[in-house]
């Protein structure tokens, strides 16, 4: 398998009882927001991505902490190159990786942070599958004496199911002998101080039904305690589901507390005044997701009129070298863009946001995929939401007008959701998710192009 060096996974935004903590929307404390002088002993923090997803998910999390004054150039995101897990964490799998390789590279990438900022520990956050690595590090490779906080977040740590007849190998799979070593004969390693972040019942990972497995009416064996590990500190952020336990104000809010020891002064994201973005085009080999780099990708930018999604000028292109980088790029925190990626392999990608309030050196884009009954359409939008799920009842999701497609009621499951219209010229498609609304304009998908309406929040 290939070894991608450090500057492939390793990306800074400049370059013992069972207590369980109930969290409101905000997290309270009778202490005040740190001070700089306290933020300059708190140590560098180093944030580890879920399964199959990349270092760019963290990078409104990097503008609450920088919101509360945390240094930009003490963050950094973990972009693994194969963030896929195996089917069986013991047998090779093409573009995919085992619990031993991200082990390996987490362990690198807490050298190369302590090489650069001299820091003796640094402080891990893991989102999912990013706690398993955070886990394994420490226990079965040397973290324990280079890490002052391991924050997990919506990490399955006693498995999504516990079974030997499905997943059987599997490192999701609670009978399974990687989750077993790390939970025997104690759930926590001493000497960093620990912290579960975990939904009350909504998510899709900690269910006692197998639902969202695809096994509906299957006992999973776990509970919607899951998450929990006895030895730390459990926090339980009611209505959240499995992403948003990572990625949102509330998240932030006690992750920020648990590391700082103080409660910060905003979980919401301040103006900066300058905007300078910048992040890889990442390859998706057969629609395998990577966060490895596309050589000869192109990518432009579009200042767009924010109602319609219509474009006023080209503000920024770029054919993309042997690293991927397709910046750095110097825009307005009030203009809405389209990022167009252009790849030998996969659709034309039309990418809408809203204005990015801060700069971002982790701004990864990766093109989407389409399928048959997408070919078949006259266009094609697809409405994304990386930080968190959609759930029919708990959010208010629309796509031109009308409630988004393919959202079941009860736990929120899906991150996307498809509009398929009929051949027709060019025009706005207006996407909303509860506050959040985007704008967008139709491409046609018989020349292979689709739009993606993304998600910050």
């Amino acid at each position: 398998m290939l070894r991608p060096n450090r500057r492939s996974f390793l990306l800074g935004s400049a370059s013992a009882g069972l207590g369980v903590l109930a969290l409101g929307p905000l997290a309270g404390c009778a202490s005040g927001p740190a001070s700089p002088a306290d933020l300059a002993a708190v140590p560098p923090v180093v944030f580890v991505h879920g399964n199959g997803d990349t270092a760019a998910l963290w990078h409104t999390t990097f503008w609450r902490w920088e919101s509360n004054g945390f240094a930009r150039n003490r963050l950094f995101a973990v972009d693994f190159p194969y963030p896929l897990s195996r089917s069986v964490d013991a047998t090779p799998q093409r573009l995919r990786s085992s619990t031993e390789e991200q082990r390996e590279q987490l362990e690198q990438i807490v050298a190369e942070v302590m090489r650069r900022t001299g820091a003796p520990k640094v402080a891990l956050v893991g989102s999912s599958r990013g706690g398993n690595a955070i886990r394994n590090y420490i226990k079965n490779g040397g973290g324990a004496a280079k890490v002052s906080h391991a924050v997990l977040c919506g990490t399955p740590n006693h498995g999504v199911i516990v079974s030997d007849k499905v997943l059987v190998g599997n490192e999701f799979n609670g009978a399974y002998m990687f989750l077993r070593q790390l939970n025997e004969p104690t759930e926590t390693v001493p000497g960093p101080a620990w912290m579960t972040t975990m939904s009350d019942h909504n998510d899709k990972y900690a269910q006692p039904d197998g639902k969202y497995l695809g096994m509906p009416g299957t006992p999973t064996g776990v509970g919607y305690d899951g998450p929990a590990l006895k030895g730390a500190k459990n926090v339980i952020l009611p209505g959240l589901d499995h992403r948003e336990t990572a990625f949102a104000p509330a998240a932030f809010g006690a992750v920020w507390e648990f590391i700082t020891g103080a409660a910060p002064a905003t979980t919401g994201i301040t103006v900066e005044s300058g905007l300078v973005l910048n992040g890889k085009v990442n390859d998706m080999p057969g629609g395998v997701p990577t966060n490895l780099p596309v050589a000869g990708a192109v990518v432009e930018i579009w200042e767009t009129d924010p109602a319609t999604g219509v474009r006023r000028q080209m503000v920024h292109r770029k054919e993309t070298g042997a690293d991927g980088y397709w910046g750095p790029f110097t825009g307005s925190t009030k203009a809405t863009y389209e990022f167009v990626v252009t790849t030998p392999d996969a659709p034309t990608t039309h990418i809408y946001r809203s204005p990015f309030l801060r700069s971002s050196a982790i701004v990864h884009l990766r093109a989407a995929k389409m399928s048959a009954d997408d070919h078949k359409a006259g266009s094609v939008v697809i409405l994304d939401r990386p930080r968190g799920y959609f759930g029919q009842g708990r959010d208010k999701v629309l796509m031109d007008g009308q409630p988004a497609p393919g959202i079941a009621e009860g736990v929120p499951s899906v991150s996307t959701a498809t509009l398929r219209l009929a051949d027709a010229p060019p025009r706005a498609v207006t996407t909303s998710f509860n506050a959040e609304q985007i704008a967008v304009q139709t491409w046609p998908a018989k020349d292979n192009h689709v739009s993606v309406a993304e998600l910050h929040y």
